[in-house]
């Protein structure tokens, strides 16, 4: 028997012993509603999502093909109609394909205080409450799709067609959610460890499985592909690490997944010296990558700050803000030494941020990584801030160079120009980059791979479209032709907005609830019949 029939069978067990009292109340529908609420709180959804994504790790490490894939979404409905999507084109599954909450997005759409930088500004809860939307409507979203089978078994049960009620009680049974796991972005931590734990906490309340935090000192945090970034020694982060898995631990998702974000490749700054207990433990190695000149004590200034090093006594950088620089090229060191240490200390991904998107690049980080530890796994960010075309054009023209081949036809300065976009060398970048997801999952055992920001440019550009043209020459042709007439030409399923908004659920309350006197909104007269 399915879960649907067990819990029709409940509730009119249920309904016996209460006696008269419930006699309006039909069990199958309370077995309908059941079914679409499938998960009751957000400690579900964290501990369903946590299982997927073990899963897929475990298969990634057997087969490199098996590599995972999200999109950023900055509102509950961006992510709702993203998971639709996919069931629509990719034969109604969700498999390896997740949701990316964008901290940078938080800061530029959801603050209260308008848009903001990625600096670890925007309000500390507000990452949490756009996990709990983003579930809310992929929650919806089940609901919907449910409602509509429940409508098309009530209608095949009409027409005495026992086929179709038993196919479509079938898909019923074997419904697949549209909740998948989601990659939260807790920053820095905004704080202490303490501070961590409690926002990690509300985090995994709401849902999320999976927690990306960064070595970055939160009060100077700055975005990935931005420059002034500053870390924090060892220790700093790696109490972060574990504050997070205690949080995980304590409410019950005893296989949360930690991703642990170095930004040390690009970051040439820090707020501390680390503390040296002994001679090459990691604050003696995190102190020897600070660019610093060799002094006698009768060189040392008034508040100086010195150090020995090696019965050396040295003073490192130190800028007017206060922050030590890093030496020049020590870099790819630095990361790698930041991801063997975060891996030590309970992080199971990592996120490495490059100064463009190239396979050499993150495969050698990735390699020296991988000399430590074997199954280390990168989550890889593939970033609007970079320039894909110009990038990819340039590494497709030295290869032609390095090959021996003829660019006399490109200017290397302008490959950017549309004149090249019909040509060879487009075609090559271009493939380059389709296959670029593949090839650094195979080469440097890229397990997910996200798109921090997309919708936030997808969403500018579909409104600038419309804007152009409803205001311009061809108003409300502008709508219709561009939008509306592709809505129903490529099936999206918001054409009936009343629908996706829930009011044929409201519909199905309304008579759950009321009977025969239920008002409902979907008659005749309701013009989402005209969309069919």
């Amino acid at each position: 028997m399915s879960t649907y029939q067990d819990d029709i069978q409940a509730v009119a067990n249920l309904k016996s012993a209460q006696g008269s009292a419930w006699d309006a109340i039909n069990p199958e529908s309370a077995a309908r509603m059941r079914a679409q609420n499938k998960f009751k709180t957000g400690l579900d959804i964290a501990k369903y999502t946590a299982d997927i994504m073990r899963v897929d790790m475990a298969a990634f490490d057997k087969d490199k093909t098996q590599y995972t894939q999200s999109l950023g979404c900055w509102h509950g409905f961006v992510g709702q109609q993203k998971l639709i999507s996919i069931k629509k084109h990719f034969g109604g599954k969700t498999d390896r394909r997740y949701l990316y909450l964008s901290g940078w997005m938080v800061a530029a759409l959801r603050s209260d205080f308008g848009p903001l930088p990625d600096q670890s500004m925007h309000e500390k809860t507000s990452v949490a409450s756009l996990v709990e939307e983003l579930y809310t409507f992929l929650r919806q979203a089940d609901a919907r799709e449910l409602g509509g089978l429940f409508r098309s078994l009530d209608a095949a049960r009409e027409a005495g067609n026992a086929a179709e009620e038993a196919k479509i009680q079938d898909q019923i049974d074997n419904h697949v959610t549209h909740v998948v796991p989601i990659v939260a972005d807790i920053d820095a931590g905004f704080g202490n460890a303490e501070a961590t734990y409690l926002m990690a906490k509300q985090m995994i309340e709401a849902g999320a499985c999976a927690l990306q935090i960064e070595n970055q000192v939160a009060d100077e945090k700055q975005c990935g592909h931005q420059d002034g970034k500053v870390t924090v020694p060892h220790a700093d982060f790696h109490a972060k690490i574990r504050a997070l898995r205690y949080a995980f631990l304590e409410l019950g998702i005893d296989n949360g997944v930690i991703v642990a974000r170095t930004d040390s490749e690009g970051a040439g700054l820090t707020k501390e010296i680390a503390v040296v207990n002994e001679p090459g433990d990691a604050g003696d190695i995190y102190n020897s990558y600070l660019d610093v000149e060799e002094i006698d004590v009768a060189d040392m200034g008034e508040g100086d700050v010195v150090f020995n090093r090696g019965g050396k006594l040295v003073r490192p950088k130190r800028l007017p803000s206060g922050l030590y620089q890093f030496r020049q090229g020590t870099g790819h060191e630095r990361c790698v030494f930041d991801c063997i240490g975060a891996i030590n200390a309970g992080a199971d991904l990592l996120w490495i941020e490059t100064a463009v998107p190239t396979v050499h690049e993150i495969k050698g980080m990735m390699d020296d990584v991988r000399k430590v530890h074997s199954d280390a796994k990168l989550v890889y960010n593939n970033s609007p801030s970079f320039n894909w075309t110009l990038n990819f054009r340039q590494q497709a023209y030295d290869a032609m160079v390095e090959a021996g081949n003829d660019v006399s036809a490109y200017d290397r300065a302008k490959l950017m120009s549309a004149e090249y976009d019909e040509s060879e060398l487009s075609a090559v970048a271009d493939e380059r980059i389709r296959t670029f997801q593949a090839d650094t999952a195979r080469e440097a055992n890229v397990f997910h791979h996200l798109i921090t920001l997309p919708t936030y440019h997808t969403t500018a550009l579909s409104v600038d479209n419309l804007a152009k043209e409803y205001f311009g020459e061809q108003a409300m042709l502008g709508y219709v032709k561009k939008v509306q007439r592709e809505e129903i030409r490529q099936g999206i399923a918001c054409v009936k907005h009343q629908n996706m908004s829930g009011s044929d659920m409201g519909d199905d309350h309304k008579e759950y609830f009321a009977g025969e006197n239920a008002l409902k909104a979907g008659g005749a007269k309701n013009t989402s019949n005209q969309f069919g």
